[in-house]
């Protein structure tokens, strides 16, 4: 299911104006995203099985930078843990409650990790 349009923003960032003067830049709001050294990322593993049919999931949220980046990061994490997942509207979902695994795994990478939630 689609996510709900709440606002402009949501539609793109688009701008539009009669002014000739009109600067750009005035109105962006920073979506090119810096890329953050893993120490400087403050990741959460979450426990989640709502919507799933009762199976659980850990979720990893919190990532910052590219998307190439995270999905990179899911296939390492899904290939160490041994388990499938994916990588969607920038979280990571591994199936099963891995936290503790997954938790070692971020933090040898060099991610400030915290567990959240049961």
């Amino acid at each position: 299911m689609a996510k709900k349009k709440l606002g402009l923003e949501d539609l793109g960032g688009f701008v539009f104006s009669t002014n000739d003067d009109f600067d750009e830049s005035e109105y962006s709001n920073g979506q090119s995203q810096e890329e953050l050294s893993p120490g400087e990322q403050e990741l959460e593993a979450h426990f989640s099985n709502k919507g799933r049919g009762g199976k659980t999931v850990t979720i990893i949220k919190g990532f910052q930078g590219p998307e190439e980046e995270l999905i990179s990061l899911g296939k390492m994490l899904k290939k160490k843990c041994g388990v499938g997942g994916s990588t969607k509207e920038g979280e990571i979902i591994i199936q099963g409650d891995d936290r503790e695994k997954i938790m070692q795994i971020l933090k040898k990478e060099g991610y400030n990790v915290k567990r959240v939630g049961g």
